[in-house]
């Protein structure tokens, strides 16, 4: 197995998304960053659980680097990949401002049991 390494996605932040609720009592938000340069992509990223309220008070444009895990998963012989934010860093609208830390652990096998509501 490869080592593993802190994969980071960095760029402004396009839209948030509201929280998706689940009976199950999961829920999770996405987002979307616009990585720029020369060929920018858009990027979703989501957080689960507690983690959703850190995107709140958040706007267009704000700068963002998302420390991700990379979750993948089969349903119905169809695969599907999810990026997970396990940890934000967050400009404030004032570009002179200090980013603001929101450190999130890393979700556990356990806190992603009984997910099964793949919304498509």
């Amino acid at each position: 197995m490869s080592e593993n390494k802190e994969i980071t996605i960095s760029g402004t932040l396009h839209q948030v998304a509201d929280t998706q609720s689940f009976p199950s009592g999961f829920c999770k938000r996405e987002f979307v960053i616009n990585t720029g340069g020369e060929y920018p992509q858009m990027v979703k990223v989501e957080v689960v659980k507690d983690k959703c309220q850190l995107l709140d008070n958040t706007s267009s444009g704000q700068q963002i680097t998302a420390s991700i895990n990379i979750r993948g998963n089969e349903h119905n012989g169809n695969y599907y990949v999810n990026l997970v934010a396990w940890k934000l860093d967050i400009s404030k609208a004032d570009s002179t401002a200090q980013p603001r830390s929101a450190p999130m652990p890393e979700p556990s096998q356990h806190d992603l049991e009984g997910h099964d509501d793949i919304p498509f």
